[in-house]
């Protein structure tokens, strides 16, 4: 596999100004096919996380990939998504609890209202997380976007209606 770099790429252009946005957000990840999904973004955690259950690795045309399951919704398991992805590399990620665990890393646009940048995401099991998806300080892309911890959804609550 090849090794990835640790930073972000943006995908389109940003206006040059901070935004600000709130601890929780609704994200969608659109070359994964899932249109919402709630985030925690967390500063205090360096690697970004995605709720995965029965991980498949396996290679087309040469070309490793991973396919994945996932509940998009907490605490609905009757909405479950396939989605398939290249594998970037595969590693050892530290969970909050310092428990080291080898993860399979991928590489997937988010979207965040307007703004739209490729961040790397580790595939794990979160079903009993509060957040299905954990946006890492380091898809934080170049300092663009600023955390307030006092808020939630600035970009709204428009992408929930997606599983309705």
């Amino acid at each position: 596999m090849a090794k990835t770099t640790r930073t972000s790429r943006r995908l389109q252009n940003t206006p040059p100004s901070i935004q600000t946005l709130g601890w929780r957000e609704w994200v969608a990840l659109p070359e994964l096919g899932i249109p919402a999904i709630k985030a925690k973004l967390d500063t205090g955690a360096r690697t970004s996380a995605l709720h995965a259950f029965r991980i498949e690795p396996f290679a087309s045309n040469h070309i490793p990939r991973v396919r994945f399951w996932l509940h998009p919704l907490q605490k609905n398991r009757s909405i479950e998504l396939v989605c398939e992805a290249r594998l970037m590399d595969r590693r050892t990620v530290k969970d909050s609890g310092g428990h080291a665990e080898q993860r399979y890393i991928i590489e997937s646009p988010v979207c965040i209202g307007d703004q739209q940048w490729n961040i790397e995401i580790s595939l794990t099991d979160r079903e009993d997380m509060m957040f299905r998806m954990l946006l890492g300080r380091t898809a934080m892309t170049d300092g663009h976007l600023s955390i307030d911890p006092a808020t939630s959804y600035v970009t709204g609550r428009g992408l929930r209606k997606a599983y309705k």
